[in-house]
């Protein structure tokens, strides 16, 4: 049997990752930090590595004998207290594991991106895989700190023997079920089913259900290109039309009022202010509304043509994502109520 390392598995995305390679036939060792949620695996037949990302260490040993490895880990935060914490992670962490990786002799190495890492000159122009972003195009110590960290693969790459196979993901944006955390995106989704969002920001994003972002990643570690990266995505929608798929879905009113970015914006600052007097995260973290001033719109085609990837509708994902929501208790009881009532 087939046997690969993961990191992330307890996330949104890499949880979907290891469930497609169980569904595969590989088996698994997972990464997972003592603090871990490991709800997402619960039901998967998974060996758990308890460690660090930046300590090799505490996992190195558990790279022997894989075949491949699959970095799914990212620290995803639109606001963080100490945002050197980002590029511990997605920098430094994923330096230490390739190094950590090539000890141990993995052959196969599938690195998950992010879209955030393209340049997108805000002119409508759709952005691809060729759209070569640098460091003062990233807008924010997520996107920087993912920038770093592909950067840190690519390097790694182009320095190893022809054997050693690396290729890149760049998914856009999941959505779907088992988002424990929830992302920045599934709290939309929350936020909108619990009546949270007073309004909304013209932007726009693809979207791609995270069954088949996972299945994306099989098919780049099967057919990928050495040292290429692949956008991994479905649709292009605007926030509106998300809302709108959610209100059919639904049945509840989306918002009316589209705020305009500047109004936004002073809101994010006012929101990021009390955060910090109370240490809580802010409802609405500056970085995201300045990343909203661009619709971040790509051509996905490419995973298409070279791998064969297929995705359906993003319909479809989000009515996934509204039902898992509401059976594990992130919708408020008034509002489930309320969404039975109009679906039946």
């Amino acid at each position: 049997m087939k046997r690969a390392f993961i990191t992330g598995a307890t996330g949104f995305v890499g949880a979907a990752v290891a469930r497609a390679l169980v569904t595969a036939g590989w088996e698994l060792r997972g990464l997972t930090r003592p603090n871990s949620d490991r709800r997402n695996l619960s039901d998967l037949p998974i060996e758990i590595v308890t460690g660090d990302l930046r300590d090799p260490s505490s996992y190195g040993g558990a790279l022997e004998g894989c075949e491949a490895l699959f970095h799914v880990a990212a620290d995803y935060r639109l606001w963080a207290p100490h945002p050197q914490d980002l590029y511990a992670i997605n920098v430094e962490g994923t330096r230490a594991l390739l190094l950590a990786a090539g000890r141990a002799g993995i052959a196969r190495i599938v690195y998950t991106s992010s879209v955030a890492t393209l340049r997108l000159v805000g002119d409508g122009t759709i952005a691809d895989e060729n759209s070569i972003a640098t460091l003062p195009d990233m807008i924010g110590h997520y996107k920087r700190s993912k920038f770093l960290g592909e950067q840190v693969v690519q390097q790694w790459a182009d320095a190893q023997p022809a054997n050693c196979r690396v290729v890149i993901v760049n998914p856009s944006t999941p959505v779907g079920p088992c988002d424990v955390k929830p992302t920045p995106t599934g709290k939309i989704i929350v936020d909108f089913l619990n009546g949270k969002m007073p309004g909304y920001v013209d932007t726009g994003l693809n979207f791609v259900g995270v069954e088949e972002c996972a299945a994306g990643h099989l098919l780049v570690a099967e057919k990928g290109k050495v040292g290429e990266r692949y956008l991994i995505g479905s649709e292009n929608l605007t926030l509106k039309q998300v809302l709108d798929i959610l209100s059919n879905i639904t049945k509840l009113p989306a918002p009316i009022f589209k705020f305009p970015h500047g109004v936004a914006l002073g809101a994010a600052y006012a929101s990021t202010f009390f955060a910090r007097i109370v240490g809580k995260e802010p409802g609405i973290p500056v970085e995201g509304v300045k990343i909203a001033q661009h619709k971040m719109f790509v051509d996905c085609s490419r995973a298409q043509r070279e791998l064969g990837f297929k995705a359906g509708p993003v319909s479809a994902a989000l009515q996934r994502a509204v039902a898992w929501y509401e059976s594990n208790g992130y919708v408020s009881k008034r509002r489930a109520k309320r969404i039975a009532r109009a679906a039946a």
